[in-house]
């Protein structure tokens, strides 16, 4: 059989293949509390029924203050359970592990009032000024991962993933371009990384399942990150328990990226390697040759799907038939999803 349709195990959670699909921002908790709505429930539900292993839900804000937009998915407050544990319902029913993204937004964030960052300084012109965040701050950020955790937990969740990509806030603070603190959580790589030191700590003293982190392994400007010197600070992250390195790029600090099938892949191979830990490859993979050359080569262990598992959310079935292995559709589609 294809490695793409292999089953996968992290700590005794097997996902019954190794595609992913990717979080992605919907924008649709229209009523701007954080809430599911229905467009959730069939989104989340559809990529289920479509056969993908994984499902990472969108990224879910600890913090009022911390989302991306006022129409994202929250996890705050208790009032979030009832609508998260249903989409993961869903999912299951079709065979799918449910992951969920925690994230804050930092100086990122689009909703009304102050937003906080390591540093006071705008992401470009578009965005407010973030108000630079004390110590005080920081434990209210980290307690609100860990409590944001225990949540996930009780909605069901098989995964949990931190968004530590994208120029959001634990990204913010990892980057020297856009962390230029002068205190402990500033300066050196050590002190950069601390709050996600604190963070993992935090989730990992209420959740024992597989636990991955979004990096952007490069920041595409001079003095930024690169898969290189996150190898570092991802070593770190294995000891204290993290299972799955999920690798992105950019959006950090604006900057020119060029683009292309794939081209993600090698920033993936070289943290896994470096790191001696799992990987997931991102980034303009659509096809399932594509997919099956990344994971027979080992330059990563999951393959993450973005944009493609929007236009075809069967595209399982898809890759199955380009791959020539048979899959087990769900009985509903038998007649149609011929082999």
């Amino acid at each position: 059989m294809a490695k793409l349709f292999s089953p996968y195990s992290i700590r005794g959670v097997e996902f019954k293949n190794r595609i992913v699909m990717a979080p992605m921002c919907m924008y649709s908790s229209h009523n701007m509390d954080g809430k599911v709505e229905d467009w959730h429930k069939i989104h989340y539900a559809t990529r289920a029924v479509g056969q993908v292993g994984l499902i990472i839900v969108e990224a879910t804000a600890v913090l009022q203050e911390g989302r991306i937009s006022a129409q994202d998915l929250g996890i705050w407050n208790d009032d979030h359970l009832e609508g998260l544990s249903e989409i993961v319902r869903l999912m299951k029913q079709h065979g799918a592990k449910t992951g969920i993204q925690l994230a804050h937004a930092g100086r990122k964030a689009t909703v009304d009032g102050d937003i906080y960052a390591p540093s006071a300084i705008q992401f470009n012109e578009h965005y407010k000024t973030p108000v630079e965040m004390t110590v005080e701050d920081i434990k209210t950020v980290v307690n609100a991962f860990k409590d944001g955790a225990i949540r996930a937990k009780q909605a069901g969740f098989d995964v949990i993933e931190l968004h530590g990509a994208h120029g959001y806030l634990i990204n913010e603070f990892l980057s020297p371009l856009s962390n230029k603190r002068d205190d402990a959580y500033g300066g050196s790589s050590e002190n950069r990384y601390r709050i996600l030191r604190e963070i993992i700590d935090a989730v990992r003293s209420v959740w024992d399942g597989p636990l991955f982190v979004r990096i952007s392994a490069k920041d595409y400007v001079e003095g930024g990150m690169s898969p290189t010197l996150y190898v570092e600070m991802v070593k770190w992250m294995k000891t204290q328990g993290v299972d799955l390195i999920d690798v992105s790029s950019g959006a950090v600090v604006p900057a020119k990226i060029d683009a292309f099938p794939g081209y993600q892949v090698p920033f993936a191979e070289e943290i896994k390697k470096g790191a001696g830990i799992a990987t997931g490859a991102v980034g303009l993979i659509t096809s399932g040759i594509q997919a099956e050359e990344i994971l027979k080569n080992e330059r990563a262990d999951l393959v993450l799907l973005a944009r493609e598992l929007l236009r075809n959310p069967y595209w399982a079935y898809s890759a199955a038939k380009e791959l020539d292995v048979e899959i087990e559709p769900p009985v509903q589609y038998v007649r149609g999803w011929s082999f």
